[in-house]
């Protein structure tokens, strides 16, 4: 299936029904059709041929989103922007994956005026909402275009080019295929309920998981409700007032969830589903939102290169057999779902047993077809005939995956290997605690400290020396951190992950001061 296909399905299943919801913006999935036909003629009028690629550039709304499928009819690729990212990450992205077309809304036009004149391959240049000086509005560039259906031939199979983010240097192009995101939707729809319509609520960015997971929903013929920005109070008004039924969160917000005064008057008997992923989430966190929220807890594990379902556990796998909460299953990211082979390889490329740690290798449909114009990071990628994920973890006796920590995060101090994770997940634990980072800092008798990082909820304080006391009692001496600093708030990426990397480079600026 192309992208358009998931579309066309649900148009299939009721042309009038909501397709896509924002405020006073209501596209019935008809109307969405129109939408893409016509797009795809504009771009075709730009120039735009099978295979060349268009990029989207805009907060969250349901025109752009709808343009995805514009793209898709014009046999096109879709390259998401991160509409946080800076200027010059932008320019990057925009000239290595060889953008032929770029539509953006006008909150951006400063920054595509800043970075146009870098980028010679551009053909095509429409902002979303308003005509600029250098470039047309949408509505200009459909005045008069044929409505009539269009069907251009894709010729081959890559369906998108996803940025990896960044944070360990430039941005990685990652191929997605139609058949890379067809696994994905079957395994989102094999493993997690579905009764009915669905009605999914995305607050995280379209650019990001929060995109893709519409494809499922979709060819069930379901609606998309869009928030343009987060504001958890109004994430809790919609989940009652559109009888929401599927979500997702990223775990720092579902911590700052739990805290909501809103979050105990709000009706949430519609969830079937509110997954959770992106990073690990604390066990004791996941216990209190089983209680909260409900029954109805839902994680999911995966990367861009093979997105979103490498791993998965249910609601129900939440729970024993007798209804009480599975607490040691907490700790986990779920099982390998059913068309994905996990295994945990060592650095000599060996298969470990069920117990044994070491990374955390993938392969199947859903992997993806490699990095764009960067074959020797897909060579590295894939080495061994799996395709390596950068995260330590294992495989229990019941199939269960732990992720341990990134390869990378792993502290070696006095001569233990210590995982950064583990020691996040108890100091999370304590009940003031909002959120921590743990990293190692070079150390003259260890070799390298255990150092905890910690944001306190609001209202919250607490001593350093009660905290290490805390994590001591739970992990012993050596795992407890031997520094605890005590911050207002995590330096956080684009999209809400805690950067380690800037967080032991500022300990480390301290410590020379």
């Amino acid at each position: 299936m192309r992208l358009i296909d998931y579309l066309d399905k649900g148009a299939m299943l009721g042309a009038q029904a909501p397709c896509m919801r924002m405020g006073d913006k209501d596209l019935s999935y008809a109307q969405v059709q129109s939408l893409s036909h016509r797009v795809a003629r504009v771009l075709q009028g730009f120039g735009i041929r099978p295979g060349a690629k268009v990029a989207v550039l805009s907060g969250n709304d349901p025109v752009p989103f709808s343009c995805v499928f514009g793209i898709s009819r014009a046999a096109a690729v879709w390259c998401p922007i991160n509409p946080r990212n800076e200027a010059a990450e932008n320019r990057f992205v925009l000239d290595a994956f060889d953008c032929e077309g770029l539509l953006f809304h006008s909150a951006y036009a400063p920054l595509v005026a800043q970075i146009r004149p870098e980028l010679p391959k551009l053909r095509a240049l429409v902002c979303l909402d308003q005509a600029l000086p250098f470039a047309p509005s949408l509505d200009q560039c459909l005045a008069g275009v044929d409505e009539a259906p269009l069907d251009v031939p894709a010729i081959d199979d890559l369906a998108m080019i996803a940025g990896t983010g960044g944070t360990t240097g430039s941005p990685k192009g990652v191929m997605l295929s139609g058949r890379n995101l067809e696994s994905m939707s079957a395994l989102t729809l094999m493993g997690y309920p579905f009764e009915g319509r669905p009605a999914y609520l995305a607050l995280a960015p379209l650019t990001h998981a929060a995109g893709v997971l519409c494809l499922p929903v979709m060819a069930l013929g379901g609606c998309v409700v869009i928030m343009p920005r987060p504001d958890l109070g109004e994430f809790l008004h919609l989940i009652e007032q559109h009888r929401i039924t599927h979500t997702f969160l990223p775990p720092t917000l579902i911590y700052m969830l739990l805290q909501h005064p809103q979050l105990e008057h709000t009706r949430l008997d519609s969830l079937q589903c509110f997954w959770y992923g992106a990073a690990p989430i604390a066990a004791a966190r996941l216990e209190e939102a089983l209680h909260k929220i409900g029954p109805v807890m839902a994680q999911l594990f995966g990367q861009t290169e093979a997105p979103m379902m490498v791993s998965m556990m249910a609601p129900k796998e939440h729970f024993n057999a007798d209804g009480s909460v599975a607490r040691r299953r907490l700790a986990s990211a779920g099982r390998p779902g059913p068309l994905v082979q996990v295994g945990i390889m060592d650095a000599d490329g060996r298969l470990l047993p069920t117990g044994e740690s070491g990374e955390i290798v993938v392969r199947g449909s859903l992997v993806m077809m490699g990095y764009y114009k960067d074959p020797k990071a897909t060579e590295e990628a894939s080495r061994h005939g799996w395709h390596h994920t950068g995260d330590i973890g294992l495989l229990d006796a019941d199939g269960f995956l732990y992720i341990v920590d990134r390869a990378k995060d792993m502290i070696i101090s006095g001569g233990f290997n210590i995982y950064s994770v583990e020691v996040e997940q108890a100091l999370l634990a304590h009940p003031d605690v909002q959120d921590s980072a743990v990293v190692g800092l070079p150390d003259e008798k260890w070799g390298e400290r255990v150092v905890a990082v910690l944001q306190l909820h609001a209202g919250r304080s607490c001593e350093a020396e009660a905290i290490q006391s805390f994590v001591k009692a739970r992990l012993g001496s050596v795992k407890a951190p031997k520094q605890i600093e005590i911050w207002p708030e995590l330096p956080r990426s684009k999209v809400g992950k805690v950067l380690k990397k800037d967080i032991r480079a500022m300990l480390l600026a301290a410590q020379l001061r």
